[in-house]
């Protein structure tokens, strides 16, 4: 049987069926799609391939899929570090974005972060900012797979200057994009304290209509609860849940103010949550109980937040962080596991952004997006068992390859579709803009 691709490997970690690692099997890729994984002798048989690759010292994981990020705001990296994340918001970020947020900021930023993103065996990102279409374009044009955020919050930016406007441009660019294979979109209010009722009665109406999820950040630190109680009488979840946002298409960030009913209003209206454990710790906002969610059976995926609070784009280090920091806030070191926290790198956020039937593991059928891990590495050396090592010894640099939809988008750590060094100079042109101003205030 012809096939487009034949990808060798020491081990494969397919996700599906869980805690399975093959050894010396191979994956066939026939046009965007895996045609099958089975032995590596057997696959020589069975297949003939225009391209072969051989990485015998390597492991094969589904494309790393980040729940949440702001991909434009790497221009904002190390803007302002060390403060609570309402003075580093009303001060520090929000100021910097009136001033230099606009289409090119966003095209730029985004290129950066995709880049640094495809270096990092990140294959699909969850993206909410403003100026959303040159996000979508983007991604469109270098092969990277994205669910584009249609931002609103309740006050004028560069992007808009109302809900109505906000909500018109952003169906305007799922329309553009809704059969593009590689773009996605999902509604992607701000958070409860910026968003009124109206607007998410009305996000809720369009997303239902739509068919595409709603991605917020809730409960993300103990003001943001003090002020709900204060302004509405409830805290923001008991709001959401009023209002009839809840349900199985809501993504919910950070969550790292939760009470044991909320727990439980989660696991029963199918809510996922994306934890964002760095971008917690560095704004101090407290401890997403991610064991806890996921033994109550609700679907608890990775992001990374921005690279203004985090400040990487990073997924192995996320992936580490998350299973450590979870163990330590549930004083019990059983609770995420290596192939658990994988999953909630992979599957679960695809389930997340109601991607799982395409993309999330490695399976026949699915999209071909394949990270490859050169684990024959000092770093990951001596290697007794390969998944815990890519978890807890792992680090980025160790990604050689990445296929997305079947398209090599890394090779030999190299970029196919993006020019390594006009990013640096985009991103060096914008510190020449923005430093110095930064500097005098």
């Amino acid at each position: 049987m012809k096939v487009d691709t034949l990808i060798h490997a020491r081990w494969i970690i397919p996700i599906e069926p869980t805690n399975t690692v093959y050894e010396n099997h191979s994956i066939a890729i026939k046009d965007d799609k895996i045609e099958g994984i089975l032995p590596s002798d057997d696959a020589r048989n069975k297949f003939s391939a225009m391209k072969e690759h051989h990485l015998d010292q390597h492991a094969l994981i589904p494309g790393l899929i980040n729940a949440h990020t702001h991909s434009a705001m790497t221009l904002l990296r190390g803007l302002a570090n060390d403060l609570p994340l309402i003075e580093w918001l009303n001060e520090h970020i929000w100021p910097a974005e009136q001033k230099w947020v606009n289409s090119k900021f966003v095209k730029d930023g985004t290129e950066i972060a995709v880049a640094e993103m495809i270096r990092g065996g990140t294959t699909c990102f969850n993206d909410m900012y403003f100026f959303p279409d040159q996000t979508a374009e983007v991604c469109a044009n270098v092969g990277m797979r994205v669910v584009v955020g249609l931002i609103l919050i309740d006050f004028p930016t560069s992007w808009a200057n109302n809900p109505d406007e906000y909500l018109l441009k952003g169906e305007q660019v799922h329309d553009t994009y809704r059969h593009n294979p590689l773009v996605n979109t999902a509604f992607a209010p701000h958070a409860p304290y910026t968003v009124s009722d109206e607007s998410l009665k009305r996000i809720n109406m369009l997303a239902e209509e739509l068919d595409i999820p709603i991605h917020m950040h809730v409960h993300e630190t103990a003001l943001e609860i003090e002020q709900s109680i204060e302004h509405y009488g409830k805290r923001p979840l008991q709001r959401l849940i009023d209002l009839g946002v809840i349900s199985p298409r809501m993504l919910a960030v950070h969550m790292t103010q939760l009470e044991q009913t909320e727990i439980a209003e989660l696991a029963k209206f199918g809510v996922s949550v994306a934890h964002c454990p760095e971008s917690n710790l560095k704004l101090a906002s407290g401890f997403c109980p991610a064991a806890q969610l996921h033994n109550a059976g609700i679907n608890v995926c990775i992001g990374t937040d921005g690279t203004a609070s985090n400040n990487d784009l990073d997924m192995f280090g996320e992936m580490r962080t998350a299973a450590i920091v979870a163990k330590a806030v549930a004083k019990d070191s059983t609770v995420l596991d290596a192939h658990t926290t994988l999953k909630m790198a992979t599957l679960n956020g695809a389930k997340a952004l109601g991607l799982h039937e395409s993309i999330g593991s490695l399976k026949k059928g699915k999209q071909a997006d394949i990270v490859a891990i050169n684990l024959n590495q000092l770093e990951t050396a001596p290697l007794y068992e390969p998944l815990s090592q890519i978890i807890y010894a792992g680090n980025r640099e160790q990604v050689s390859d990445v296929w997305i939809a079947g398209n090599q988008v890394l090779k030999k750590r190299e970029l196919t579709t993006m020019e390594y060094s006009r990013l640096m100079e985009k991103a060096k042109n914008w510190e020449k803009k923005i430093k110095p101003r930064f500097e005098k205030t």
